[in-house]
Parts: structure tokens; sequence; C-alpha cells
């Protein structure tokens, strides 16, 4: 792993060069945000966006999300993965939040991830970008980067989210998994990663080992 002070150094060089970094997921309020990222898993944002479009034109609560149906959701969702399991869950979501919340999206991490479809990443993302809690949501891109980096060494999503928030200096907190994607899907990519023209390759204990 890096030492602390060249931690520092990278997410210096990707918040000067990612500007303003944050969810590109398009929404009307919390509930359709929350949807948004359920949808996402697994798929891109855009093609997220390109699905959400007419159907937040006609859902924007767990009640209208209930009156459309399973049926019909998949029928507005159907280009993204796994949109079977994901109209399921979100059904579920739906009526949990109707009978336990009064269709309130909650705001502890226990009850978020009792959601049906919501799991650690989801709730992470949400309590981020709505709560605006310091929480490092880990997705492919920032497990992928931080490994390589070498700002952690971690096996699983769950082990660098929390080793993420013990060492990203704490200034960096609220922006630091949307730096890290931003970083993986431009330049740090999975098969090819453009070491060449990385601007923290200095610091990258990737690029020493190979």
């Amino acid at each position: 792993m890096l030492a602390s002070q060249d931690i520092k150094k990278i997410f210096i060089k990707l918040a000067k060069n990612y500007e303003n970094p944050k969810s590109e997921l398009k929404s009307k309020n919390n509930f359709t945000f929350l949807i948004s990222v359920v949808l996402s898993a697994q798929a891109t944002d855009v093609s997220v966006n390109n699905a959400t479009k007419e159907l937040f034109k006609i859902v924007k609560n767990p009640k209208d999300m209930i009156k459309l149906g399973e049926k019909k959701l998949k029928k507005y969702i159907k280009t993204i993965g796994l949109y079977n399991a994901k109209a399921k869950n979100i059904i579920s979501l739906s009526n949990k939040l109707i009978d336990n919340f009064n269709s309130n999206i909650p705001e502890k991490f226990e009850d978020l991830i009792s959601l049906p479809g919501v799991g650690n990443k989801t709730a992470s993302v949400y309590q981020n970008a709505i709560l605006k809690l310091p929480k490092i949501a880990v997705d492919t891109h920032v497990f992928r980067v931080s490994n390589r980096l070498g700002l952690v060494k971690t096996k699983t999503a769950d082990q660098t989210q929390t080793e993420l928030e013990k060492t990203v200096p704490k200034k960096w907190l609220m922006n630091a998994h949307n730096l890290l994607i931003l970083h993986g899907r431009r330049v740090c990519k999975a098969q090819k990663p453009l070491c060449n023209i990385c601007f923290v390759q200095k610091n990258c204990l990737f690029l020493s080992k190979n």
C-alpha cells in the first residue's frame, strides 16, 4: 500500500483533473434517484438515464410505482441488464417503503440495506449523494483503481470501502468514489489502462510493478 503522503498527492491530482465530480444519474427526487442507483448495478449510467427518461415522467414516488406494476415497469427498463430481477426488487422496495417508512426513503444505513435490491454500494451512493455523508461506494471501477494504485490491498468491495474510508484524507471523502470512478472510466481502464497519459503514474504501484 502507498504511504499517506502519496495517497494525498493522488487525490490532489484527481481533484485537479476531475472538477466537480458527481453522479451522472438523472432523477426527479430522492425516490427516483434511489431507483436509478438500483438500476445502475452492472449497467452504465447512460443506459439507465435513457430508460428512466420516460419512466420518471409518470413515476415519482412508491405509490406511482406500485400503480404502474411490475409488468409495465419491465417495458421501460428492458434495455438494462438484469431488468427482470430489478423490476421485481423495485416493486418490492416500493411496497416496503409504503408499509414501513410512510413512503419516505429511510436515512439509516441499516434501513436502506433492508430494502429489496439495495446493497452496501447502493445505500452508500444514496447516503453520499442525497444525505451528503462521507461514504465511499465501491463499484468495479473504484475496486480496480484503488487496488491498482495501491490505495488499498483488498479482495472484496466491502473490504475496499472499509479501508478507503480509513485511508482517504478527510478533505476528499465526499468526492472520493466519484473521482475514482471517473479515473477508471477515462484512464485506468480494465483491459488496457492508459498508463502513458496517466497523471498519477508517479504515485502508482501498478505502474511501478509493470
